[in-house]
């Protein structure tokens, strides 16, 4: 399946960061939209699974399908440039700049938003009819979940603030691993199963995806979920980029880069017992 061998496909890590940074704001609002509706269409198939099967593994072993799709169709999710653009800066790559790395994360951002809400209107709009009826077993699960997961963190305070900033980075540390799947093979069956296992891990762990949430949290306010904007941006979406950003930056994108692109030098070998010490 033509493996990439490490050093190989974590120069790919940075070229890649490269090109983002450079690339038109159409194209990188129109990949970021496409990437969180795709996302979002994911998110519903898993539920639905879930709900109808009683089994959230399945569920999980199904998702990869959405990120597998956005990722060979080269769109772009807020929690790969989290992990790539950074590289090009650290990596000192001609006209990289901060400020590009923080517009290319504010594009990202806007079109996996829009992306998302998108899908989530339609799709509340498909539950309810035209919302003229309650929203069903999948729409109500969709709300008990958004319920569940920013009142229910906000009644820990600090510390239910600090789960989710952890539920974050060890999201972003597995969905990052499935970014970098993408590189490591020249063939689609390769790329599939690299980015297969890491995504079905964090979903069945329920770790928290900003572009996930994207989708499950304005659907669960649109279909009348017990929760305001204010509880969904303070006690979700803002401490699941955070984490997200400082998760697989630094599980992922610094240790490749580090051991793979900036390698130390090799220690030197000892001499063979009984014979001096080259000089």
């Amino acid at each position: 399946m033509a493996y990439l061998l490490p050093s190989e496909f974590a120069t790919k890590m940075v070229d890649a960061g490269e090109a983002k940074v450079f690339m038109s704001t159409r194209d990188t609002l129109i990949r970021a939209f496409m990437a969180g509706a795709i996302l979002a269409l994911a998110a519903v198939f898993a539920i639905t699974i879930t709900t109808q099967t009683g089994s959230a593994l399945l569920g999980a072993v199904l998702f990869p399908i959405g990120f597998c799709m956005l990722y060979l169709m080269g769109f772009d999710l807020l929690t790969g440039v989290f992990v790539l653009v950074p590289l090009a800066l650290l990596d000192k790559r001609p006209g990289v700049t901060v400020n590009g790395v923080l517009r290319n994360w504010g594009l990202v951002f806007a079109g996996n938003f829009a992306g998302a809400l998108t899908v989530a209107f339609m799709m509340a709009f498909v539950f309810t009819y035209g919302f003229s009826t309650e929203p069903g077993e999948v729409g109500e699960k969709i709300a008990s979940i958004g319920h569940a997961r920013t009142l229910g963190y906000a009644e820990y305070g600090f510390a239910g603030w600090m789960t989710i900033f952890f539920r974050g980075m060890l999201c972003n540390w597995m969905v990052s691993m499935g970014v970098v799947g993408a590189m490591i093979s020249t063939h689609v069956s390769g790329k599939v199963i690299a980015m297969w296992m890491p995504i079905m891990l964090f979903f069945y762990m329920t770790f928290e995806h900003s572009v996930v949430n994207m989708f499950l949290f304005p659907s669960a306010i649109i279909m009348g979920g017990d929760l305001s904007i204010y509880d969904y941006f303070v006690w979700n979406e803002i401490p699941t980029a955070l984490g997200n950003l400082v998760g697989g930056l630094a599980f992922t994108g610094l240790t490749l880069y580090s051991t793979h692109v900036r390698t130390a030098p090799s220690r030197e070998q000892p001499a063979p017992f009984g014979q001096p010490v080259a000089h």
